[in-house]
């Protein structure tokens, strides 16, 4: 054996083994849906179920749950949440990037260091604010604080500022407002960037916990993030219906995560660091 080819060939084998190592819980919680409670932690385990059955399913959409409810109201808000954080962020971005104004590079500075905010230590001044504007148990609650994203407008000026200022310059001689030039030019040209933001976007949206842990308290407008725990009953967990609605919450990330996979490369390398 080639000695050069050793180190690859070992390396390999190692990534293989970690892949697998992080595949298998997946595995493990798809196969344990379609079993019966008491066959899931059984020793050894066994991933390819002895009996097959689709109660864990069934059961999910039975009137006891507000299965169907929680996956409606997570849908229409992580939409709602993606529709309006585009439209904020990319039109900040493109100011940042395209507009010269007063104060504007001490203004993007001042933003960025509202990263370095905790957003633990904000959690209670929310409340209090949503609470005050009773805007607690709506979807707007989770929505409002996330539309804003300062390192999704870092990211996109960046990605704006690539572009050549050469085709603005034309597109106002050809008498284009810079409304126009956003989203006929700068816009199409960041397409990439643009899909990295609603791809983050909706995997943070889809699987938050916290937030709706927090702000909304009515079971029926809750979404599956904690909805889900609501499977349990006192001390009692029905491991098999929590398997199955686990799976059926991540089949969206997973769809999202394969199509979409290739502009995570790709937008965030056009979003090189230029100043």
């Amino acid at each position: 054996m080639d000695k050069k080819k050793l180190p690859r060939i070992i390396w390999t084998i190692v990534l293989i083994l970690l892949g697998l190592a992080n595949i298998f819980p997946f595995i493990f919680m798809l196969s344990s849906s379609f079993k019966p409670l008491n066959q899931i932690f059984t020793y050894p385990i066994k991933l390819i179920p002895e009996t097959f059955i689709w109660s864990n399913y069934t059961e999910l959409f039975s009137e006891q749950y507000s299965f169907i409810r929680w996956y409606i109201n997570t849908g229409v808000m992580v939409v709602t949440n993606i529709a309006l954080k585009l439209f904020i962020v990319t039109i900040t971005a493109y100011a940042f990037a395209k507009m010269r104004f007063k104060g504007r590079d001490t203004l993007f500075l001042v933003l960025l260091s509202s990263m370095m905010i905790p957003p633990d230590a904000v959690i209670i001044p929310k409340y209090v604010i949503f609470k005050s504007l009773h805007l607690t148990d709506t979807m707007w609650s989770l929505i409002l604080p996330a539309i804003f994203d300062v390192f999704f407008v870092f990211m996109l000026r960046q990605a704006f500022i690539s572009i050549p200022n050469e085709l603005s310059e034309a597109a106002i001689i050809d008498g284009c407002g810079h409304f126009r030039i956003y989203s006929r030019i700068v816009l199409p040209m960041a397409g990439p960037s643009i899909a990295t933001v609603i791809v983050f976007t909706f995997i943070w949206a889809w699987n938050d916990y916290m937030s709706p842990y927090i702000f909304i308290s009515d079971p029926q407008k809750q979404m599956l993030s904690v909805g889900m725990k609501m499977f349990q009953v006192s001390n009692a967990v029905d491991y098999g219906l929590l398997m199955a609605g686990a799976t059926l919450v991540l089949i969206p990330v997973l769809l999202v995560f394969v199509f979409a996979q290739r502009f995570f490369v790709q937008g965030i390398a056009t979003s090189g660091m230029k100043n």
